[in-house]
């Protein structure tokens, strides 16, 4: 009696037909070149700037020729709004993940807030890399749809706050107009943070920051008792 065609995956109990693991190896290893893309292009952003690094620099930091990088990204800009969104999910991760032990809104608020603060504070090159979200510069050639979505991830961290500000008490567009100020305080002081000049003010970032949500809290609705 002739074989099965079908064979079954021992690790996962699934049925794969002889092609799929050669196409499961084909997938792994284009995974594996576009993370390596994605390594040479972050370094070199970070290192050259957004406007210094180039399709040609990328290659090259990667071991590839320019020509290979159009296999997987169509353009720079692709490549950065691929940098960009990996760097928001991080973001929305660590936002997600702060203060779930906490109990009453103000603190679950703090918590969100300072988790969205500490991010950037800790990671100066990931400001960078966000900026034109926070400014409205947008790179040549992002195209309307990925720059939507990016966008949709940036708001998507900051909504846990303007959830916990509703949750305190404030209507709708208070919470918005909170949420907008916490996002407006947090990137301004780390942009003086950032480029040193902070110094010129003798002021402590992190102080800067708890005395603002400090300020905030106190405005907030007493709890219901």
């Amino acid at each position: 009696m002739p074989k099965s065609t079908i064979a079954h995956d021992e690790g996962a109990g699934a049925r794969t037909t002889p092609g799929e693991p050669r196409a499961r190896r084909e997938r792994t290893l284009n995974e594996a070149r576009r993370t390596l893309i994605l390594d040479a292009a972050r370094a070199a952003f970070f290192e050259l700037g957004l406007d210094g690094a180039s399709l040609r620099e990328i290659a090259k930091r990667a071991g590839y020729t320019p020509g290979a990088i159009y296999s997987y990204f169509a353009n720079l800009e692709e490549i950065y709004g691929a940098l960009l969104g990996e760097s928001l999910q991080r973001l929305n991760a660590v936002v997600a993940a702060a203060g779930v032990r906490s109990g009453a809104p103000a603190e679950l608020l703090r918590a969100k807030a300072r988790a969205f603060y500490t991010f950037y504070r800790d990671n100066p090159k990931e400001l960078d890399l966000g900026f034109y979200l926070f400014n409205g510069v947008k790179p040549r050639g992002l195209t309307p749809e990925l720059n939507q979505t990016l966008n949709e991830q940036l708001m998507a961290a900051l909504r846990p706050i303007e959830l916990q500000l509703t949750a305190s008490g404030l209507c709708a567009d208070e919470a918005i107009a909170e949420t907008t100020a916490v996002f407006a305080h947090i990137v301004g002081v780390l942009v003086l943070n950032n480029t040193g000049r902070i110094r010129l003010f003798k002021q402590n970032p992190d102080a800067l920051f708890d005395g603002y949500m400090d300020e905030l809290l106190a405005r907030l609705p007493a709890p219901r008792t």
